[in-house]
């Protein structure tokens, strides 16, 4: 089985760290490959972020398309071009955002999500109510941390993270933990040795999802809103993304 991890950020050092996250949750004999886009912006911290990193996302999984990959993981915790991934895919494509939200439904009767900035908190609430989670999800806090500064390992980051995550124990009557960024896959374990609380990385989440629909034999429905684009021509710098 192969499976293409996509980290819509152009950081080679944090989509290293996500995919050797990835790795450790797949079962043996999965293949991971996890890469960053030729294009798009360094970290995704707003909308704008988002829209400008959906081409790079869409040129990786053509290129994962081409080379017969079984399913796709979108690491990115506001799940950027997820609905549009699948369009363009075969198999089984899970945004890490969806894929934690719905475990954490499913150990727990509420959790709260702990993510960087603030101004993405709407995004991630955006999310709950289009996957249907918004009666599981307690809270959102931020930590107001740059995405970048989780690179930083000279940085206080990780203190800053484990507190809120305390106050979100604390204070916000949950279950569990979700990390709201993919940049956070590493601490999952740590956190929950130093709080006592169950915590969710979304990209092992989406790792033993994707696994589970391949093995079920699984792919994305080509019947309605998700079936391949339309052919037609695209002009200027989205040229190259023609459907003929």
């Amino acid at each position: 089985m192969k499976i293409k991890v996509i980290n819509p950020n152009t950081t080679h050092s944090m989509t290293r760290k996500i995919g050797e996250c990835a790795r450790r949750a797949a079962a043996p004999g999965t293949e991971i490959s996890a890469v960053s886009p030729m294009m798009g912006p360094a970290s995704i911290e707003s909308h704008y972020d988002e829209a400008l990193s959906v081409p790079g996302v869409l040129e990786e999984i053509r290129r994962g398309e081409a080379e017969r990959v079984d399913g796709y993981v979108i690491a990115c915790f506001g799940d950027p071009g997820l609905f549009a991934a699948r369009e363009a895919a075969r198999g089984p494509v899970i945004g890490i955002a969806e894929a934690a939200m719905h475990v954490a439904s499913m150990i727990g009767n509420g959790f709260g999500i702990v993510t960087t900035l603030e101004r993405t908190c709407g995004i991630a609430w955006d999310l709950s109510d289009r996957y249907g989670m918004r009666r599981f999800c307690r809270a959102i806090r931020s930590c107001e941390l740059n995405v970048l500064d989780l690179e930083d390992t000279g940085s206080t980051a990780y203190q800053v993270i484990l507190a809120e995550c305390r106050r979100a124990m604390n204070e916000d009557k949950i279950d569990s933990i979700v990390l709201g960024c993919a940049g956070m896959a590493d601490l999952c374990s740590s956190i929950e040795n130093d709080l006592g609380i169950t915590v969710i990385d979304g990209v092992s989440a989406a790792i033993k999802l994707v696994e589970s629909l391949v093995q079920l034999g699984l792919k994305t429905s080509k019947r309605g809103e998700w079936a391949a684009p339309l052919p037609k021509a695209y002009s200027g710098l989205m040229k190259d993304f023609a459907v003929s």
